[in-house]
């Protein structure tokens, strides 16, 4: 089951988990639909919905990293 956080960001809206098979689904702001991610470990996604600045995390922890 996913999991969905809403985040303060301007560039994305939530950022979902799903515990059973490690993804990470991000819902940005410009696109349709989310993004996945595979193979996250569950610190990553409570890391990212708790950081001060969630985009930078994304780049800094994220993006490029987690293909599926």
């Amino acid at each position: 089951m996913t999991i969905w956080t809403k985040v303060s960001s301007s560039a994305i809206r939530k950022i979902g988990y799903d515990a059973a098979t490690n993804r990470m689904y991000i819902d940005f702001e410009d696109s349709d639909p989310y993004y996945t991610f595979c193979n996250v470990p569950e610190s990553v996604y409570r890391d990212f919905t708790c950081a001060r600045s969630v985009g930078s995390y994304y780049h800094r922890n994220i993006k490029d990293r987690f293909q599926c």
